[in-house]
């Protein structure tokens, strides 16, 4: 009898507790995780898909609760956001060694919650903009246990050199405990979706580290463990580290020169920018354009990875949440490796971070560069979902964003440092439209089926197919004639002969790709989405629409359903 009560116990138990289990699994199986969909990789936030459209916060807005207070969560009130980057400082939550105070990070989350907005935090510890300038005192006063790069004859900058095990391991220990703090207060409600660690590394003003521990390093075997991915991947290596590789006969072993060709020449002082002058104009568009001391970016890319990947697997020991590092982009006037921060994850070196940074989830672009499309093509090389968590706001970001949305399957857009916004603001309105498309475009990222144009002044028409049609655009030309400076389209297929589109600036004619067939507009009408179901307004004919060929999206963000069919 006293065995059967017993069993009859531990059965109850059993009972009991599965709520709590399951509720503890379900907890865990809807941690912010990446996910497939055909070709695109989908940011999954609270079981659904995500896409982050926000702004990244001025680097020190974050540090104080009052300021955010007073004069950040009012600023961004009301204005379509679903999303905001703030840094989090290692100084500030380690300020002495294994003692942590992670009150302002709490401050953050919970006002964020407050805000209805998730957040997206940057670990500003090591590096910064190519500078060490996070990293707590304690730790900058000690350069003998924490080694600094040196430049040019032995010169020390402000910079933690990653070839030391003693700065990696500090910076790991303390962004576990960052991690744990965040699994604690969050894992349930989930506001912390993903964290970029690091900020914008690389060396500058010089092309890499030239302290002994980094002479010994360049001066020695190229790592078998790099060498073993280029060879496994030779048939599929970035253009820039193929042809160099080849360029010095494909080996599989040697020194970082033997393999990957000559380092900066000795005697050459990294400027701070490339200006004309002294630079001639044909030698900065050679600058931008060519990859010279290729070898040195590519050890530089080498130790950052390892580096930060070490730093990434003991966060993601605590709290396995997506992780990114973004990259300072290689410009016009920074165009040499040393004036960008040489070894950062550009394209040039993207299978370098993979090989050493396997548990890093994507490279991010801060993109400033006005040529949005040709950079936006090149971080999507080798399967890597595009994230901007830094670019230009305004009317350019709300042309940028559809674009990267609709074309690239983008998860994220941030523009850097625009608290000021308004609901009229043309960025806004972007996201405005963009938010009320939102299921369907998550249902339609990587099936072929959506596809987007961005147009300039410098770039006027695009041609794109979706189905059975040819989609021309234009940049509009409203009344007196001149046409506007930007404009953008997202097209959305949901059956063959129907099209959803948004966007502005654009004029749009369709056409068929079956030979000696035309295509028309059967229907148009202008609407907008409520609660993801479509609320029809106007029906449009005559110029509206070329007189049954197309639309025409003129001011103002609008949206559109319409039916195509052909004829001959």
């Amino acid at each position: 009898m006293r065995n059967i009560n017993k069993t009859y116990c531990v059965l109850l138990a059993i009972i009991l507790m599965l709520p709590i289990f399951g509720l503890n699994c379900l907890s865990q199986s809807q941690i912010p995780s990446l996910k497939k969909q055909g070709t695109a990789t989908q940011l999954i936030v609270d079981g659904k898909p995500f896409i982050a459209l926000g702004i990244e916060l001025l680097n020190n807005d974050a540090t104080n609760t009052n300021y955010m207070e007073e004069s950040v969560w009012p600023e961004i009130a009301g204005c379509n956001l679903n999303s905001v980057i703030a840094a989090i400082s290692w100084a500030q939550v380690e300020p002495e060694e294994g003692k942590y105070n992670f009150q302002i990070v709490g401050d953050v989350i919970n006002s964020a919650r407050e805000n209805n907005v998730k957040l997206i935090l940057i670990w500003f510890a090591s590096w910064k903009n190519g500078y060490s300038s996070y990293a707590p005192e304690w730790v900058k006063r000690d350069h003998k246990r924490f080694p600094v790069v040196q430049i040019n004859d032995g010169e020390p900058i402000v910079l933690l050199t990653p070839l030391s095990e003693e700065n990696r391991n500090a910076d790991a220990h303390a962004f576990a405990a960052f991690m744990k703090y965040i699994k604690e207060v969050d894992s349930n409600q989930r506001t912390v979706i993903m964290i970029q660690v690091e900020n914008e590394v690389g060396t500058l003003l010089d092309s890499r580290d030239r302290s002994a521990i980094g002479n010994e390093a360049y001066n020695g075997p190229v790592p078998q463990e790099l060498m073993g991915y280029i060879e496994k991947n030779k048939d599929n290596l970035v253009p820039e580290l193929s042809e160099a590789w080849k360029a010095n006969g494909s080996k599989l072993s040697g020194t970082w020169e033997e393999v990957f060709g000559p380092g900066k020449p000795k005697g050459i002082i990294i400027p701070v920018r490339n200006l004309v002058p002294p630079m001639t104009q044909a030698e900065q568009d050679e600058g931008l354009v060519t990859y010279p001391f290729y070898s040195d970016e590519v050890f530089m890319a080498w130790h950052y990875a390892r580096y930060i990947n070490y730093v990434i697997e003991a966060g993601k020991a605590e709290y396995p949440i997506p992780m990114f590092v973004n990259a300072w982009l290689k410009q016009r006037q920074f165009s040499w490796p040393g004036v960008y921060p040489s070894g950062g994850p550009l394209w040039q070196v993207f299978d370098i971070w993979q090989a050493g940074g396997p548990s890093i989830d994507f490279l991010a672009p801060d993109l400033y560069r006005p040529d949005f499309a040709n950079i936006t093509e090149k971080f999507t090389r080798s399967g890597n979902p595009l994230f901007i968590p830094e670019t230009n706001g305004g009317a350019v970001g709300g042309t940028n964003v559809i674009y990267a949305v609709g074309h690239h399957d983008a998860t994220g857009f941030h523009p850097f440092g625009q608290r000021r916004l308004s609901r009229g603001d043309e960025l806004t309105q972007s996201y405005k439209m963009l938010s009320q498309m939102m299921p369907l475009i998550v249902e339609h990222q990587g099936m072929n089926t959506m596809d987007a144009v961005s147009l300039t002044n410098e770039n006027t028409s695009q041609t794109i197919e979706l189905g059975d049609y040819i989609i021309n655009t234009t940049l509009s030309i409203p009344r007196g004639g001149v046409s506007d400076s930007l404009g953008a389209a997202i097209f959305i297929m949901t059956a063959p002969d129907e099209i959803y589109v948004g966007g502005r600036g654009i004029s749009i004619l369709f056409s068929s790709k079956t030979p000696d067939t035309k295509a028309g507009v059967a229907i148009a009408e202008e609407g907008i989405f409520s609660d993801g179901k479509w609320v029809p307004g106007r029906l449009l004919a005559a110029g509206t629409t070329w007189d049954g060929r197309g639309i025409n999206l003129r001011v103002g963000y609008n949206m559109a359903k319409l039916s195509l069919y052909d004829y001959k």
